[in-house]
């Protein structure tokens, strides 16, 4: 066996194709790496909470959760870095004011108003009514958790805020007017018009909450394997020694990656484990250049 490797693996997209199927193949490289001694570590923006059960009962050694604010390595939280409260009131401020559709995080769940979970639902009916079974994963609308009531949320909990408006540079705004604060990213629900990000405090990422992981367990970040296909992953390919870009990564995001695995649907995590040796067999189908 070469010597162990870790790797950290993005879910949507990734792992799970958008809500509908995990591959085989990817089960058999994530339990195969772990069998031979290698180290597969789960690296989402999603909440703990929010992990579907079927890609938990893969098995993995960890996780990196809500985009960074929090890790576990087995047992043990590594990283739990919730936003102050008043920066999370400076979000839902800036959201009202703004007319912004948007949910909190918490480590345990995802929290939003009835309205906003309303609205996410139709607009996710009208995406699959005009669109269909998609030809691309990165094309399909994201699975979304059905959510708490905003109501409940405890803001000393929050670590994410996710949000959507019909404007296309809503993003961007929200970049300019509130970034020297928070970190904001474009997201990955691609609902039809409009656009869509997600904000954690600034210096809090994938990237970060993986070095904290790697320091933890005492292992240097240039034998680690970083895999994802969204804009939440920029950081995570800067920090491993290996950043791997799904082939349903936008051609932008693969351009910041190391190399580029085949898609979702076309065995792009076994494909990339066997590359870098973490299991052994044949590629599945043609790696992309």
């Amino acid at each position: 066996m070469t010597s162990p490797r870790i790797a950290f693996l993005d879910i949507d997209g990734t792992i799970l194709d958008h809500g509908k199927a995990i591959a085989a193949s990817t089960v058999a490289a994530i339990q195969g790496a772990r069998a031979t001694g290698h180290l597969v570590y789960l690296c989402t923006g999603r909440a703990a909470g929010a992990i579907p059960s079927e890609v938990s009962a893969i098995g993995f050694d960890g996780s990196v959760t809500n985009g960074g604010a929090y890790a576990t390595s087995g047992d043990e939280t590594v990283v739990a870095a919730t936003m102050p409260r008043e920066a999370v009131q400076r979000l839902v401020t800036y959201f009202e004011d703004q007319d912004l559709l948007f949910f909190l995080q918490t480590d345990a769940a995802v929290h939003a108003s009835p309205q906003v979970q309303k609205e996410l639902d139709a607009m996710l009916h009208r995406w699959e009514s005009a669109h269909g079974e998609p030809d691309e994963p990165q094309t399909a609308p994201q699975d979304m958790p059905r959510a708490r009531d905003l109501a409940e949320v405890d803001l000393d909990r929050v670590a994410k805020a996710v949000f959507l408006g019909e404007a296309l540079d809503t993003v961007a705004r929200a970049q300019e007017e509130l970034g020297e604060q928070f970190h904001i990213v474009p997201g990955s629900m691609p609902l039809p018009g409009g656009s869509n990000g997600e904000i954690g405090m600034r210096g809090t990422t994938k990237g970060s909450a993986i070095e904290s992981v790697l320091g933890h367990l005492g292992l240097d970040a240039s034998g680690a394997i970083g895999i994802g296909d969204s804009w939440n992953d920029v950081e995570m390919f800067q920090v491993c020694g290996t950043g791997i870009a799904m082939g349903n990564a936008v051609p932008e995001l693969q351009s910041l990656a190391d190399e580029t695995t085949t898609s979702v649907r076309e065995d792009g995590v076994w494909n990339a484990f066997v590359r870098h040796g973490l299991v052994a067999g044949d590629v599945l189908s043609p790696v992309a250049s």
